[in-house]
């Protein structure tokens, strides 16, 4: 060992029984020429210096230094090889540091993890930028397309700018759908939809479960609303749901409209406003709500209960009501039929399967019923094609059957399947409240557009 407890070392670093070295490196001692800057280390075929190298044993002191000679050339060596022990571990170096030679060219081998640089002679300042052709310590890499292609998207994100405005912005997705949920939200009124020529009382109908009449109910109206309408809806399913979607309280107990048909109290002691939708009304259910078809069988003139208090309400508070919509539970039932008296016009909901079309024939001929004996100016005026999923081809096949046989009833905008429409209720909000910029919020809005033209009232000088 070595007086520091570096041991001594030989060639390719192996243990030695030589001599001690020096201070901290093995085999030499203090004042050799080979520690001199101004030496020259010749690397030999195993990676050891052949004249007066690191790992060379020190030379006798009689025989004197050798002069110093012109430095032969060097070959490609791939660099510096670095043995460690568990026992014993060296010092990585670098025969060109060690031996002040120049720096070995760049090479592709990987240098060693701890190499310690010789710091510079003087201090050298680094640019601004970084350049473009490779030094000793920087791999040989063409930057020149790189940077040409920084510079185009630098370009045209310059161009962006520079159009600057909504239409610069609406060109990229993020300011699309930003665009959209402004619209849907319509703040300060700009994008209000024509107001009917008289008020319109639509029944939401279809005595299958799960095609929708809730979802549509709830989001037809708030998009109504948000779009300059004043809106009433009647929630006339003891589940509740509506109810839910808008906000409203509908626990036991809450004056609600069992109140209204069975002990004849008026709407406007049972309306509530709904939750963040302005120009919004609406009349909850509750569970009362179920026993009330039994208890209506004895009563007199039981199909027009409804009729007659909606009536009274548009007569006094709501005189300024532009819809009145009524959210059917999935019967047909008394209940279904006192919407149906109440009401002109019948809207639809159908789901894109074999099951909500099978049941459209049925609720068809319950309608030509309560038209020929209890309401004549009943219609059938709207069909909206709810849950369509574009990547089935049975969803196409139900949407054509129902267009080649209703015509111009249906409306041109299918409803999509969304997550955000199933997400809404749960928070208490339509959809086009809770995520106005999703798919089903804006396929709401241009359905809600699409059944307020319909029933515009005429522009003037039009017949």
């Amino acid at each position: 060992m070595s007086g520091l407890g570096w041991p001594v070392r030989g060639r390719r670093g192996a243990h030695s029984a030589g001599t001690a070295g020096g201070v901290g490196w093995p085999g030499r001692r203090a004042g050799d020429a080979a520690l001199d800057p101004t030496a020259q280390a010749d690397p030999g075929p195993d990676g050891a210096a052949a004249d007066g190298g690191p790992w060379a044993p020190a030379p006798s002191a009689a025989q004197p230094p050798p002069a110093p000679s012109a430095p032969r050339p060097q070959s490609p060596a791939p660099g510096p090889v670095v043995v460690t022990t568990p026992a014993a571990p060296v010092r990585p170096t670098d025969a060109a540091l060690l031996g002040g030679g120049p720096p070995p060219a760049a090479s592709p081998v990987a240098r060693p993890a701890h190499r310690e640089p010789q710091p510079p002679a003087e201090p050298r300042r680094e640019p601004a930028h970084e350049p473009s052709s490779p030094g000793p310590d920087r791999p040989s890499v063409d930057l020149l397309p790189a940077e040409a292609a920084l510079g185009g998207l630098r370009a045209g994100l310059r161009g962006n700018e520079s159009a600057g405005g909504p239409a610069g912005e609406d060109d990229l997705p993020i300011g699309a759908q930003a665009a959209a949920a402004v619209r849907a939200l319509n703040p300060g009124g700009r994008y209000d939809f024509p107001r009917p020529g008289s008020r319109r009382v639509i029944t939401v109908a279809n005595q299958k479960g799960g095609v929708g009449k809730t979802t549509t109910t709830v989001n037809l109206a708030a998009a109504l609303a948000m779009h300059g309408a004043k809106v009433l809806v009647i929630d006339l399913d003891p589940q509740g749901n509506c109810s839910t979607g808008l906000g409203v309280e509908h626990r036991v107990g809450t004056p609600n409209i069992y109140d209204v048909l069975i002990n004849q109290v008026p709407i406007a002691e049972v309306v509530q406003p709904a939750e963040g939708v302005p120009s919004l009304w609406c009349v909850p259910a509750t569970i009362d709500l179920a026993g009330a078809e039994i208890e209506l069988v004895s009563v007199v003139a039981r199909e027009s209960r409804l009729q007659r208090a909606i009536e009274a309400f548009c007569a006094g508070p709501g005189s300024d009501l532009d819809y009145v919509l009524v959210d059917c539970p999935p019967s047909l039932g008394l209940l279904t039929v006192n919407a149906m008296v109440a009401t002109q016009e019948l809207l639809i909901p159908i789901q894109c399967e074999y099951y909500a079309l099978e049941g459209l024939g049925q609720l068809l001929k319950n309608v030509e019923l309560v038209r020929q004996h209890l309401n004549t100016a009943l219609h059938v005026s709207t069909i909206l094609l709810t849950m369509y999923d574009a990547r089935t081809r049975l969803a196409e096949q139900v949407a054509a059957e129902v267009r080649s046989h209703f015509g111009t009833t249906v409306l041109a905008t299918a409803i999509p399947r969304s997550v955000r429409v199933s997400e809404a209720p749960g928070y208490g909000q339509s959809v086009v409240t809770y995520d106005p910029g999703s798919r089903g919020a804006l396929a709401y809005v241009e359905a809600a557009k699409e059944l307020a033209e319909r029933g515009a009232a005429p522009k003037p000088g039009q017949a």
